[in-house]
């Protein structure tokens, strides 16, 4: 499989970067979001410049978020970096967490886990998995019902 600009960086992790793919991103909490968190953090990860990149879907659990989605363009054609988009609502999201609870840190991992999903058998699983995270973690019967799920195209 070959991938258009491909290069791979690394920190902790490693991170694969490439145009016109699709992402799984997953990072750990530091410790369990309480539910007023959450709803900040979803808020914020959805609330991002729709150009930057089009999310498909996220699932804010109380120990990770995990997102699935794909960077978009410039006008000038490079992609926005990834890490700008996830990064940036992290960031706002700790620090106005510190804020309220006089935190030294912010919840998050500095660091997220990305994967360029591969092919569509890879994007239905990983989507499923999201999709059915809040079952699956006992935190609703039905994940329409769970305030941490967002879908693309969903109320």
């Amino acid at each position: 499989m070959s991938f258009k600009n491909f290069k791979i960086w690394r920190g902790r992790l490693p991170h694969w970067r490439a145009d016109d793919v699709t992402y799984f991103v997953t990072f750990r909490h530091r410790r369990a979001l309480d539910a007023g968190e959450r709803d900040l953090l979803l808020r914020l990860l959805v609330k991002p410049d729709g150009r930057k990149w089009d999310l498909l879907i996220v699932c804010v659990l109380p120990e990770k978020t995990d997102l699935i989605f794909k960077v978009l363009a410039r006008v000038e054609g490079k992609a926005y970096e990834l890490s700008d988009i996830v990064e940036k609502a992290k960031t706002k999201a700790g620090k106005l967490i510190i804020k309220k609870t006089g935190e030294r840190f912010p919840p998050f991992y500095a660091e997220s886990y990305d994967r360029i999903i591969r092919d569509e058998i890879e994007l239905e699983e990983r989507w499923e998995e999201l999709f059915e995270a809040p079952t699956t973690h006992e935190l609703a019967e039905d994940p329409e019902e769970y305030a941490g799920l967002w879908v693309a195209g969903s109320s």
